[in-house]
């Protein structure tokens, strides 16, 4: 009967730490995906704090492109409305993020075009500057997507494999979203000269 006793203690004492070190393994995985994500809303921020500067700059030259420039600032305005908490990064939060995102960059695209119109503008070392920081910003903002996506992929199989899925469905530990490629990306863009 001692023995028997011992050998549940026993068996319950593992148990225990086993169930201890998955749940710890599994906040330590999480708070890497909040801080990926908080990564990814500093670059995001970055490219919002360079918008002002860039219409300004380019608005200086090209006064008559004034739907372009509320294009930009309507955009940049959608985005900064749309926030997604680390603690809900569900795909769908994500995709709603990203889709303020991409109009942000499409209207950048556009803003872009118009300056090959304007020579004096494009010799303009404040906007050479803003736009040589924009697309060190644009790059970072990839950069930091994939880490994100990295860190949630790694979060995701950690709390769906077994038996740690049933240490993550006790405790509430749910998948998060990850960014994907914006619809028609697959599509290469037609250039026209």
């Amino acid at each position: 009967m001692k023995k028997g006793i011992i050998i549940l203690i026993a068996a319950i004492v593992v148990i225990g730490i086993w169930f201890m070190g998955g749940y710890n393994s599994m906040v330590s995985s999480e708070e890497k995906v909040e801080a990926a994500w908080s990564q990814v809303e500093n670059v995001y921020q970055r490219r919002m704090d360079l918008i002002p500067n860039l219409v300004a700059t380019v608005k200086g030259y090209a006064e008559h492109e004034s739907e372009t420039f509320e294009n930009v600032i309507n955009a940049r305005s959608k985005a900064t409305q749309v926030t997604v908490s680390p603690e809900n990064l569900s795909p769908e939060e994500l995709s709603q993020f990203n889709k303020a995102q991409g109009e942000i960059s499409s209207a950048l695209g556009r803003l872009m075009m118009i300056t090959e119109n304007y020579p004096d503008l494009k010799a303009n070392q404040n906007f050479s500057e803003l736009q040589a920081q924009l697309e060190g910003t644009e790059n970072r903002i990839t950069t930091e997507r994939m880490k994100f996506n990295e860190c949630a992929k790694e979060y995701n199989t950690l709390i769906r494999k077994f038996p740690r899925s049933i240490i993550a469905s006790v405790f509430g530990f749910e998948r998060k979203g990850y960014f994907e490629a914006q619809e028609g990306a697959q599509n290469a863009p037609v250039v026209e000269f």
